[in-house]
């Protein structure tokens, strides 16, 4: 595998609430991997750090060469290119495990995209936190 696409998002019911994130993984624009996770009770910025990180372990085990992220946060991929400072010390370590990371691949781009362009990651993180909402129901 050369080179993958990622559109990724992170959500929060509340802030902090009950978290969740999304990955679609894409190959010449034919998706070919969909990912989505409960994550607990955090901040959505945290939701969307480890979308990333998340992200980029689901393409090292693609042994993708270069990757091309699409995030609708504005914060992280400003934050990844180095536009914004990270002040946040609950962010720090996650950029630093982002910045790790992506330095493993020949390639590394993160673009920011509108929130109408990332719906599929946006689904895929609502459906992290929906399931476990559901597996709450069902225990009950």
């Amino acid at each position: 595998m050369t080179e993958l696409t990622l559109f990724i998002d992170g959500a929060s019911r509340g802030n902090p609430g009950h978290a969740g994130i999304g990955i679609r993984i894409e190959a010449d624009g034919d998706c070919i991997a969909e990912h989505c996770e409960y994550i607990g009770c955090t901040t959505n910025n945290v939701a969307e750090y480890r979308a990333l990180i998340k992200g980029l372990e689901i393409a090292a085990e693609f042994k993708a060469n270069r990757v091309i992220i699409f995030s609708d946060s504005e914060l992280v991929v400003r934050q990844m290119n180095g536009t914004y400072k990270v002040k946040s010390g609950g962010l720090l370590p996650l950029y630093q495990t982002a910045q790790m990371q992506s330095r493993t691949f020949d390639g590394f781009q993160i673009k920011h995209v509108r929130r109408e362009k990332n719906k599929e990651a946006d689904r895929l993180a609502n459906r992290g936190i929906a399931e476990k909402d559901s597996a709450n129901t069902s225990e009950k």
